[in-house]
């Protein structure tokens, strides 16, 4: 087994924003959106925590988790955000919110203590407002974290409502969104499997759960649909530098996983091949400093976006698991220095980010400044269009096999080249069409990923990100 373990110190470059100095390398600014009346939590200081993304209608979202509630606020236009709607928690001081979507709904949930709920929020009147559906516990009252797999939603850690004891995880099925029903818990099957108890989160893709479980370490599950049964497939107990496994990410063709060990505070990064579940082995491991924690992984094709607490928005090319490669980052959290100093005990800096809007916009989540939506174009070599309202692709994220319909006013009338290109820049499908107001494109055949969607015609040049997902 070959491990290498390495220590990247590139040149700094800083921006200055506000009176405020940002260290950065191949990633820019668009804004920075903060409400100044939310109150920290009085534990850590914590104002913000989790962020989701959503698009829909030619516009974009952030979903921003705070010790409130969360807030939904327009990044259509990326350097001026507006706050569409908030919609308060049953309770205030929150250290913990998450949030994810399927279809126009959004999942909120919350792992503070009592009073507090479940709640689901309709997304399809923005930007006016959006609309709470559902707000209760009899469900279950707490959840750590949240991931959802086609039309299965999973809860890392659930407390109350049904469960009488903590279920290290449980899912649920969306067939009605409006309407989840429990369908299983890791605790109906393997009651004893983990001394934790705690599924603390987990990266699901086509029911294969990657499953990050605190001190005991990361699990492989399957979960049977059909007898409706949770197989364990393998686990990683022992591993460098081990302590508290708390997140994962895959890359697009499932052959590497990059995990975060959260406590004690400076641990690196462990990338692993799963290509086989059955020898699953730790290529390397990485830091970006020595002092600071890696907190989220969100991966698109090899490319891996760490909140990376207060380094802030730490980015790597993974696609050589032996050899990780920084690649670009911004550190959201001015207050320190990148590389240190810090406290001991330092929940500060980035919690979370969302690299999966249609524009290639990244959202990063900072605990105490707010929402930073920041330009990576200069890191992936994507270009924006010069005004986003022009062209739209929806639904984005689609389900292999759905129509996605693209709307243009720039082509309208036109011979357009259009071209799909997949996250190694391959072009898997190209086409020449006269395009009206609308044009219809079938998924069927492109695999799960992210893809570049090219529309060339009439001296214009468009490019779209389109997230396509499998149930």
């Amino acid at each position: 087994m070959k491990k290498i373990y390495f220590l990247l110190l590139l040149c700094i470059n800083v921006i200055k924003v506000n009176a405020q100095i940002y260290e950065t390398d191949h990633i820019s600014m668009h804004s920075n959106w903060f409400d100044s009346a939310v109150v920290a939590e009085p534990a850590y200081g914590i104002k913000y925590n989790g962020i989701w993304g959503y698009a829909a209608g030619g516009h974009e979202y952030a979903l921003v988790g705070s010790t409130a509630g969360v807030y939904f606020v327009d990044v259509t236009n990326p350097t001026a955000p507006v706050t569409a709607d908030f919609v308060a928690g049953h309770r205030d001081q929150c250290i913990w919110r998450e949030i994810k979507t399927y279809s126009h709904y959004a999942y909120l949930i919350s792992d503070d203590a009592s009073p507090n709920s479940f709640q689901i929020v309709d997304l399809q009147y923005l930007p006016d407002s959006v609309h709470v559906v559902a707000d209760y516990n009899t469900l279950f009252e707490r959840g750590h974290t949240i991931f959802i797999d086609g039309n299965k939603m999973y809860i890392g850690i659930a407390r109350g409502g049904m469960f009488t004891s903590t279920a290290s995880m449980a899912v649920f099925s969306l067939a009605n969104p409006e309407v989840p029903v429990f369908l299983r818990s890791i605790n109906n099957d393997y009651p004893s499997l983990l001394t934790y108890n705690q599924v603390h989160d987990m990266f699901v893709k086509n029911d294969t759960v990657y499953a990050s479980c605190a001190y005991d370490g990361l699990f492989i599950f399957k979960y049977d649909s059909v007898l409706n049964h949770f197989n364990l497939l393998s686990s990683l107990t022992t591993y460098p530098d081990q302590g508290y496994n708390h997140s994962s990410a895959l890359t697009d063709d499932s052959q590497t996983l990059v995990f975060m060990d959260e406590v004690p505070a400076g641990k690196a990064v462990k990338v692993v091949d799963v290509s086989d579940l059955q020898n699953m082995v730790v290529t390397s491991t990485f830091k970006s400093n020595v002092g600071p924690t890696p907190h989220n992984p969100f991966i698109v094709g090899n490319t891996c976006y760490i909140a990376y607490y207060l380094d802030g928005l730490q980015v790597y090319d993974v696609s050589d698991p032996y050899l990780p490669v920084r690649i670009g980052y911004f550190d959201t959290h001015y207050q320190e220095p990148l590389g240190g100093p810090y406290p001991s005990l330092a929940y500060q800096g980035a919690w979370g980010a969302y690299p999966y809007l249609p524009s290639g916009n990244v959202l990063v989540s900072d605990m105490q400044n707010g929402l930073y939506v920041l330009d990576v174009t200069t890191m992936t070599g994507l270009s924006h269009p010069t005004t986003e309202n022009q062209t739209v692709v929806f639904p984005n994220p689609a389900q292999a096999g759905e129509i996605i319909r693209i709307k243009s006013t720039k082509f309208k009338n036109q011979e357009v080249v259009i071209s799909i290109i997949d996250a190694l820049g391959k072009v898997v499908s190209k086409s020449t069409t006269t395009f009206n107001e609308f044009l219809d494109l079938n998924t069927s055949k492109l695999a799960s990923g992210v893809y570049t969607l090219q529309m060339v015609g009439g001296g214009d040049h468009v490019e779209r990100r389109v997230v396509i997902t499998t149930l």
